[in-house]
C-alpha cells in the first residue's frame, strides 16, 4: 500500500510539473495547445537515448527541455502570428508528427519496441545517515508545500478550502508513507523525493515570474493584446518566451514521466495532452498551486474508480472492462461541462484572475 502510493505520488507531480508548463502558455498568456505531449515526448526520448549513451543523468535532463524549448521555438516562430484557433491545430499536428517520427525511425529511438533497460536516478542503496538526511530533505519539502497552502487559505473560500483540504490530506499521507519508503529504501522513494523537489523548485519560479513585471505583460496579452502593444511592448516576443519556457517544463516533466512510466511512442498520444487541460480546468487557469491541487483531483478520481470495491458500482450497471473505462471518461467530460458553465475559471480559480463570460 505504501509503495503504491509512492507510485500515485510520482504520477501526480508528474502530470502536474507537465500541466505548469501549459499553464503558463494558455492559463497565464492565452496561447491554445492541444499538442503540449510532444513536448514530453522530446524530453523523455532525450533523456533515456542520452543517458544510455553514458550522458550524466542531469545534463541529459536538461538537454531534453533544451529541445523541447527549440520545438517550441520552431513552432511559435510560425504559428504565434496567427489566430488562436490555427495555434492549436498546428500544435495537435505537431504532436503527431513527433510520435510517428518516434514510431517509425527505430534507428533513432528503437521504434515501436521503445526504449528499454536506461537507468534511472537514485537507483542505489543508500547508508543509514543518508536515508535519515532524504527523510529530512522530505520534510523540508512537505514543510514547504503546507506552508504554501495556509497562504493560500487565508482566503477564505469555500472551494480553495475544499481544494486546500484535499491538497493538505495529500501532503501529510505523502510524507507518511514516503518517510517510511525512504527508511526502508525503495528507489521508487527516491523518485519520488526527486519529483516533488523539481515540483516545487518549477512552482516557486513560476510564482515570482508570474506576479513580476513579465508575468503581468503576459496576463495583459491573454486578456488584450492590443493593449500591451499599445504601450510598445513586442506581443510576439513575449509570447514565444511562454510558449519556450513551457515547452521546456514539459520537456522535464517528460524525463521523469520515463522513469516513472516507459518510453514507447503510443505512451505520448494526445490524451495526455488533454489529460493536462482537465488538470488545468479543475484547479483554475492561470493558477500555478490550483494546477497542482487539479492533478492531486485527477489522480485520486483516477486511482479510486479502478479500486475493486468501485467497480461493484460498475458490475450493478452490467458494464464490461471496455465500458468501464469509456464510463469513466464520459464522468469526467460531464463534470468539467458543468465546469465551464457554472465556474468557467475553474472549480479553485478566482473569476477576476480571467475575463471568461463577461
Amino acid at each position: 500500500m505504501v509503495i503504491y502510493f509512492v507510485f500515485l505520488t510520482i504520477s501526480a507531480a508528474t502530470y502536474a510539473l507537465f500541466s505548469l508548463g501549459l499553464n503558463l502558455q494558455w492559463g497565464v498568456t492565452g496561447l491554445i495547445n492541444f499538442g503540449h505531449v510532444a513536448f514530453m515526448a522530446i524530453g523523455a526520448y532525450s533523456t533515456v537515448l542520452l543517458s544510455l549513451q553514458g550522458v550524466p543523468i542531469p545534463i541529459a535532463v536538461l538537454v531534453g527541455a533544451g529541445l523541447s524549448a527549440l520545438l517550441g521555438l520552431l513552432i511559435g516562430i510560425s504559428t504565434l502570428r496567427l489566430r488562436e484557433d490555427y495555434l492549436g491545430i498546428v500544435t495537435i499536428g505537431v504532436s503527431e508528427l513527433v510520435r510517428l517520427v518516434a514510431k517509425n525511425e527505430a534507428w533513432l529511438t528503437k521504434g515501436t519496441f521503445g526504449v528499454q533497460g536506461y537507468p534511472v536516478p537514485f537507483d542505489f542503496k543508500p547508508d543509514y545517515p543518508t536515508r535519515i538526511l532524504l527523510i529530512v530533505w522530505l520534510t523540508a519539502i512537505c514543510g514547504v508545500a503546507l506552508w504554501q497552502l495556509w497562504l493560500w487559505l487565508r482566503v477564505k473560500i469555500s472551494a480553495r478550502l475544499l481544494g486546500g483540504s484535499i491538497a493538505s490530506i495529500f501532503v501529510l499521507t505523502v510524507y507518511v508513507c514516503g518517510a517510511l519508503s525512504l527508511y526502508t529504501y525503495d528507489p521508487r522513494a527516491g523518485l519520488m523525493l526527486l519529483t516533488l523537489t523539481t515540483l516545487t523548485v518549477v512552482y516557486i519560479a513560476l510564482e515570482k515570474l508570474v506576479h513580476s513585471p513579465w508575468g503581468r505583460v503576459l496576463k495583459a496579452i491573454r486578456e488584450d493584446e492590443e493593449v500591451p502593444r499599445a504601450l510598445g511592448k513586442n506581443v510576439f516576443w513575449y509570447k514565444l518566451q511562454a510558449f519556450m519556457l513551457g515547452g521546456a517544463i514539459a520537456g522535464i516533466s517528460g524525463a521523469f514521466y520515463a522513469w516513472q512510466f516507459s518510453v514507447f511512442p503510443d505512451n505520448f498520444e494526445p490524451l495526455i495532452t488533454f489529460n493536462a487541460w482537465i488538470i488545468i480546468m479543475l484547479g483554475g487557469a492561470g493558477n500555478n498551486l490550483g494546477t497542482i491541487i487539479g492533478a492531486i483531483v485527477f489522480w485520486g478520481y483516477n486511482t479510486i474508480t479502478r479500486d475493486e470495491s468501485f467497480k461493484v458500482v460498475f458490475r450493478a450497471l452490467h458494464l464490461d472492462d471496455t465500458q468501464q473505462g469509456a464510463f469513466r471518461v464520459m464522468i469526467i467530460g460531464l463534470v468539467l461541462m458543468l465546469i465551464m458553465v457554472l465556474r468557467p475559471q475553474g472549480i479553485l480559480g478566482k473569476k477576476e484572475e480571467l475575463t471568461l463570460g463577461r
